[in-house]
């Protein structure tokens, strides 16, 4: 383990060619390590942005056929960097559905750790946008801690970040930092993303690197942006504003040690009984 990680967040509008997202990244992707980085993180769904179920099927390929996934472990292992792939869309042979997967790959061009996303995002905007992930996509069921050359590696998407526990979990189990891939959308974002993501750090003392889609898609999406590197006590490190582009920040992992110190509050929790409803309770039960 090393006490410093050159970290850079890719931050692109994903389009709905595979092909296209492909050549766009890959750019980023050798842009953050002329810059030096050493991790380089990629967006949630960055190989393809489609809304539509029916066209999504068309172009979406299994993990061994996926186009995208190739080139990223040839990428890797051309640079020898370590690339966070954000997450893809995988199709599933047992599964109407498909999978929200993001993928660790050395820089070997090995896969070092895959996540299935968990949670689904299944709401309804206050400006008349509905979004229904758990048709799109088959939810994960297990949360994963990546063993890297410098560090635990905690892997998250997107709509995770609203689920405090599952944070504290990867920093119990040892991860010092945190991946946050996302596509949040404009609305959401506007209100919560910074906070969001500043909370886990300071709950967790973790680094947390959120690389962001950004921009109008295609498939009529708007995506937020604003791709952040966040300190274990909260600051912001690096922003990557609406725009796509590479943002880079250099990780002292004393700083872990600086925050947990100060406010040890992951060794303090307490087993509890939870409240009873308040519905039962009324009720007498």
């Amino acid at each position: 383990m090393t006490d410093t990680l050159k970290v850079a967040c890719a931050q692109l509008t994903s389009t709905t060619d595979i092909a296209e997202n492909i050549e766009i990244s890959s750019e980023l992707i050798r842009e953050a390590h002329g810059q030096g980085a050493q991790l380089i993180g990629l967006p949630e769904v960055v190989n393809l942005v489609q809304r539509s179920r029916r066209k999504s099927a068309e172009v979406v390929k299994t993990e061994d056929e996926e186009t995208s996934l190739k080139a990223y472990r040839e990428l890797a292992a051309e640079l020898g960097v370590w690339l966070h792939t954000g997450s893809l869309v995988i199709k599933l042979m047992d599964d109407e559905r498909n999978v929200n997967r993001s993928f660790l790959i050395d820089d070997k061009g090995a896969i070092a750790a895959t996540y299935d996303k968990i949670h689904m995002f299944d709401v309804d905007l206050e400006n008349g946008v509905s979004f229904r992930e758990s048709k799109a996509f088959k939810p994960g069921d297990r949360a994963v801690v990546a063993e890297t050359p410098w560090c635990g590696l905690g892997m998250t998407v997107c709509y995770d970040v609203r689920f405090a526990y599952l944070y504290r979990a990867l920093a119990k189990a040892g991860a010092s930092v945190l991946m946050v891939p996302a596509a949040f959308t404009r609305q959401t974002g506007q209100a919560h993303w910074h906070i969001l993501l500043q909370a886990r750090a300071i709950e967790t003392g973790c680094f947390v690197v959120a690389p962001a889609q950004c921009g109008d898609h295609e498939d009529g999406r708007e995506t937020y942006g604003h791709s952040l590197i966040v300190a274990p006590w909260g600051e912001i490190l690096a922003d990557g504003g609406e725009e796509p582009g590479v943002v880079m920040a250099e990780l002292d992992f004393s700083r872990i040690d600086k925050a947990r110190g100060m406010v040890p509050a992951l060794s303090h929790d307490r087993d509890f009984a939870p409240p009873a409803p308040l519905g039962l309770r009324a009720a007498g039960e």
